[in-house]
């Protein structure tokens, strides 16, 4: 269910750049006429469903997600919240210390800085021109009548479209948005200018010289709304230029002449007036070679054009994506509202792939030169200052419900299989145990490093060509890792599924692990561990890791670090492949549209050849925290975060389901720990527990982003809430909503194959029940008020505690 309100940040008329309609979306969940603040949101948690909003420029959204047989309660909150929000005086102060705040984690982030820069620049008269939080300034300025004032003009039935998608039946569903919004009068809404913006007659950039690790930057050129004729055609070459490892530019000036880590386009165009954009990731010294390079490809593709191959494979690429975005209801509630709020026609998708499969190479060219033009540029970079720099230089609905198969081959491999015929989309998953614990010392990240080489060059083809030959049909074909395992994923439109078997083959079974393609890489995960020197809760988090796991390998996430990147060299990769891509230690799973008597007697050939081999030992035990105490680490940033990191469980500990409630527990917008430290005392952003899981093992951290006068007050209310688990005040409802939140969170999060073969998988890689929904609904339903106080007791301790506190310096 959402509500799309027709008004957003360009709306905001006299009050631009003050932010108003993103610091109405915080508010309208703080009470109404009939509701206070927090039984909004407990409400629907104790549904099973999830209450969010988001705002941008011309449009913000309510949306409630949750279990088709409680629409009426959705659609009765939404309504209430939408239409007779009573915006208290006192939340309206609180909640702008919160915006306060996330306006400077807003500057704490390169790229949001980095998008700050572009629409400044690229924007004279438009008020995309204006951040969608607002100026701080402006937005300081802001009173509560501002507020009231633009939510009785803009907030009125009229402005207002309702979005269901999924399991109800149409007439009850339109008899309860009736009965909830109908009684609401129709208002006065006056028009608001949106000035147009002027063409841009000269080439215009911005280059910003700041305390970051890594140089991101964008060219960027005026291009026209989502309703011009030329849209489809400008969107295709957006995909043919920069959408995945085949595109012209990831060839071009990735793969081969390796001046960017990372480079894509697109064409961003939601409303009247848009931008044509490319984005880049590099080296501080190769920004302007890489930004000619660019200009030069454009050239030539001016000059000559696409192949029809690349052609097919672009125009595929968009239709997957379409599907793609579809899967979820909530992804296709919002393909509705697009068309409806945006658009105005609700066949726009039908017409608009009309026009996209008309799109000929003459018209690519003519839209590039028509568009992609010097006087229409703008370019945009946030670089490292120079100290910098020098230093780093036919479907039936109960495929739904059937249950997955598994096989065990005599090599021990194991095959799950699930058909779901509902969605035209297959999806094949590798799943191997290793990642830190079965790295060598003074070697890690090389698990995720050796996945993604995986996808690249085997003995039979090139990266480039392995790239082409899943993208040309729109597929996707990509790694994964973390703390306890890795694999590959290959997902296809299921006339594909041979093409996709053959590139899984050629990976698994013939690797090439080529040192160009090593170094390229290594090169970009190095640069991906630069960049998240530039957060400063990862910063924190990585910290945290290291003084609590110490020696143990978990005291370094799975991407690895620098120094181990660079001491790897390919053989290492080979060595590593050789000792954990054994038979023993696979699982493939295939989930979505397919006929098992065809497909499955195929995988079993292929994991039939696997290399013989056991699921290999892991390396390491961990018994306690390595550094216990309280430290504190100083960053040059304007907001503090602060952790408390305690022994968590592992997946295969008596205590995990009392962990995952325990989480749940301390998470969310409707948490004891939330309503207190963010909404009644307003001394922080977020606030919110997570945790590091490994199979035997594992770290339950608390976190939260405040402002350095307050980090002190925050952890006291952290300490308080402990002290509240520990002697058993957790009431009855708060364990109740917990559990079900849990469990429709679960089930809403198993909604893809991707998902769904990823969730069984894992189970079957670490012996666990392949389809255990009624058997984790039962283990949450069965944790109690005294299980979370014996957890809180055992595991919250002073003795045992890791407290860090993130400041500016």
């Amino acid at each position: 269910m959402q509500v799309w309100v027709k008004t957003g940040s360009i709306h905001e008329d006299a009050l631009l750049g003050g932010g108003l309609s993103h610091y109405l979306e915080h508010m309208l969940f703080k009470g109404t006429v009939r509701r206070a603040g927090r039984e909004i949101s407990t409400t629907v948690q104790a549904h099973g469903g999830n209450i969010n909003a988001y705002t941008t420029f011309d449009r913000t959204v309510y949306y409630i997600d949750l279990p088709s047989d409680h629409v009426g309660v959705a659609l009765d909150i939404l309504a209430d919240a939408v239409l007779h929000s009573t915006l208290p005086a006192d939340e309206v102060i609180k909640e702008k210390d919160v915006i306060l705040r996330e306006i400077a984690m807003c500057q704490d982030d390169p790229d949001d800085r980095l998008g700050e820069a572009l629409f400044s620049t690229a924007f004279r008269q438009h008020p995309y021109r204006y951040p969608i939080i607002g100026h701080r300034d402006v937005f300081s300025g802001v009173t509560r009548e501002d507020l009231l004032a633009y939510y009785q003009a803009r907030y009125v039935p009229n402005n207002l479209v309702v979005v269901v998608a999924g399991d109800v039946d149409v007439d009850a569903v339109r008899a309860l948005v009736e009965q909830h919004f109908g009684p609401a009068p129709r208002a006065r809404l006056a028009p608001v200018l949106v000035p147009d913006e002027p063409a841009q007659l000269a080439p215009r950039a911005q280059h910003r010289f700041e305390d970051v690790e890594l140089t991101r930057a964008g060219l960027a050129w005026q291009a026209p709304g989502l309703t011009h004729a030329d849209t489809p055609a400008l969107d295709l070459l957006g995909t043919l230029l920069g959408n995945g490892d085949s595109s012209v530019l990831w060839q071009a000036l990735r793969d081969g002449k390796r001046l960017v880590h990372s480079i894509d386009a697109s064409c961003w165009n939601p409303g009247s007036a848009g931008l044509f954009y490319i984005s880049f990731t590099c080296e501080p010294a190769k920004r302007e070679a890489a930004a000619a390079e660019i200009h030069r490809e454009l050239a030539r593709v001016a000059a000559r054009g696409f192949t029809a191959a690349q052609l097919r494979k672009a125009l595929r690429q968009v239709v997957v994506g379409e599907i793609n975005t579809r899967k979820t209801m909530s992804g296709q509630a919002s393909r509705l509202g697009v068309a409806e709020v945006v658009v105005g026609d609700l066949d726009f998708s039908k017409t608009y792939f009309g026009l996209l499969a008309k799109v000929t190479n003459v018209e690519l060219r003519r839209v590039l030169k028509a568009y992609l033009v010097p006087s229409r540029l703008t370019e945009i970079s946030l670089n490292p200052k120079l100290a910098f720099a020098a230093k780093k230089a036919s479907v039936k609905n109960e495929d739904a419900a059937r249950p997955f198969t598994m096989q065990t081959l005599p090599n021990g491999a194991r095959l799950l299989a699930k058909p779901d015929m509902r969605l035209p989309n297959l999806h094949l998953r590798l799943l191997l145990e290793g990642g830190p614990l079965h790295e060598f010392p003074g070697q890690r990240g090389a698990t995720a490093l050796m996945a993604t080489l995986l996808t690249r060059d085997t003995r039979k083809r090139t990266a480039a060509e392995v790239a082409r030959f899943i993208e040309e049909v729109g597929g996707s074909f990509y790694p994964f890792s973390g703390n306890n395992s890795f694999g590959l994923a290959v997902e296809v439109l299921p006339g594909d599924v041979d093409r996709a078997l053959a590139l899984l083959g050629d990976a698994v079974l013939a690797p090439a692990f080529k040192k160009s393609s090593f170094e390229i890489e290594r090169d970009a995960q190095t640069a991906a561990l630069q960049q998240d020197a530039d957060d400063v809760v990862t910063v924190g988090r990585k910290l945290l890791r290291k003084k609590f796991f110490g020696g143990h390998p978990f005291a370094i996430d799975a991407q690895g670090t620098i120094e181990g990147l660079a001491a790897l060299k390919p053989t290492d990769l080979t060595a590593l492949w050789k000792r954990v891509g054994v038979a023993g230690n696979v699982v493939l799973v295939a989930t979505g549209d397919f006929e098992p008597k065809v497909l499955l007697p195929k995988l079993k050939e292929f994991l039939g050849r696997l290399p013989q081999g056991k699921q290999p030992a892991r390396m390491a035990k961990f018994s306690a925290p390595a550094e216990v105490g309280d430290f504190v680490e100083n960053q040059p940033r304007e907001q503090a975060v602060v952790f408390q990191a305690f022994p968590g469980p592992g997946l295969l500990t008596a205590d995990y389901y009392t962990g995952e409630v325990a989480d749940e527990l301390f998470s969310g917008m409707s948490s004891r720990l939330f309503e207190r430290v963010r909404e009644e005392k307003g001394l922080a952003y977020f606030v919110r527990s997570s945790r590091v899981t490994g199979i035997d093992t594992g770290m339950f951290t608390f976190y939260a982003g405040t402002a350095p006068a307050t980090a002190d007050a925050v952890l006291a209310e952290i300490d308080a809430e402990i002290v509240r688990v520990q002697a058993g005040e957790v009431t009855g409802e708060e364990l109740h909503r917990c559990q079900v939140r849990l469990k429709a969170g679960r089930r809403m999060g198993l909604q893809t194959n991707a998902a769904r073969a990823m969730h069984a998988g894992l189970n079957a890689l670490y012996g666990q029940p392949v389809d255990d929904a009624k058997l984790y609904d039962e283990r949450i339903d069965a944790v109690t008020i005294g299980d979370l106080q014996a957890f809180a007791q055992k595991r919250f301790t002073r003795a045992q505690r890791v407290q860090l506190i993130v400041r500016p310096s």
